[in-house]
């Protein structure tokens, strides 16, 4: 029955918010601020799914720098986590198929966010030069899942290249987003589904990365992100094992 009164509130939660959102930005079409606006409003479906979000963010994080942002891809609750802490203004990138959507497709256009053609391995080998193209002109941040596909429960997958041949073509820093593992953590019909952590770490500088070193540069963001993902993992293990799971939002 709870997952029942869960299905429609979201149902029509979304609906609202796109068709609103649809509306509202028509009065300023593909401007890049709407992503992160619209992403918390999805942000706040967490409770409707039993779950307490805290977001972490580094200091001086308003002085960040245009930069591509990097988060695990675990599931479609990625939409009620990660998008919590997306910061103005910063576009994703995601498949052209997206926009045949109801409502959904419409306001992801209508908010700035990129659409490329994945199934079309020619067109999708421009992925690079439009999100470069998009920084440079835009002056806007872009985020990417480097994994490519959700992981469902498999853990931090490998890391495919495009964002990071992307950073150094466009000389912009990477930003890893880390969220705690929520793969077989949420049960549509249990009432509390515990604590998500989501954290911003510190801009990682590509300048000492050169074009034949992208490898090493997906590599080391990996790395980075896999030991923070298990140090978020045990912390979250530990305040729900103790009852300590109150949301503290960090700046």
């Amino acid at each position: 029955m709870l997952s029942i009164v869960r299905f429609i509130i979201v149902i029509i939660y979304c609906l609202l918010v796109c068709i609103f959102g649809c509306i509202y930005c028509l009065f300023s079409p593909r401007n890049p601020r709407h992503v992160a606006t619209f992403g918390h409003l999805f942000g706040r479906l967490a409770p409707v799914f039993g779950l307490k979000v805290e977001t972490r963010l580094p200091e001086g994080v308003e002085n960040h720098p245009t930069a591509i942002y990097i988060c695990n891809h675990q599931n479609n609750f990625d939409m009620v986590t990660a998008a919590s802490i997306v910061q103005p203004p910063t576009v994703t990138v995601g498949k052209k198929s997206l926009l045949w959507i109801p409502f959904f497709g419409q306001i992801y256009w209508l908010t700035g966010n990129m659409l490329i053609d994945r199934d079309n391995r020619t067109k999708a080998l421009s992925t690079i030069s439009q999100v470069v193209a998009q920084i440079q002109k835009r002056n806007v941040s872009v985020w990417m899942f480097p994994e490519g596909t959700r992981s469902r429960g498999r853990g931090l997958l490998p890391f495919k290249t495009g964002a990071f041949h992307a950073a150094i073509a466009a000389g912009v820093p990477i930003i890893p987003v880390c969220v705690s593992n929520t793969s077989n953590k949420i049960k549509l019909n249990r009432l509390n589904n515990g604590l998500v952590i989501v954290e911003m770490l510190q801009p990682i500088d590509i300048s000492h990365y050169g074009k034949d070193q992208v490898r090493k540069l997906a590599t080391d963001c990996r790395e980075i992100m896999m030991a923070k993902i298990d140090e978020l993992n045990k912390e979250v293990a530990e305040r729900e094992a103790s009852g300590r799971v109150e949301s503290k939002q960090a700046n």
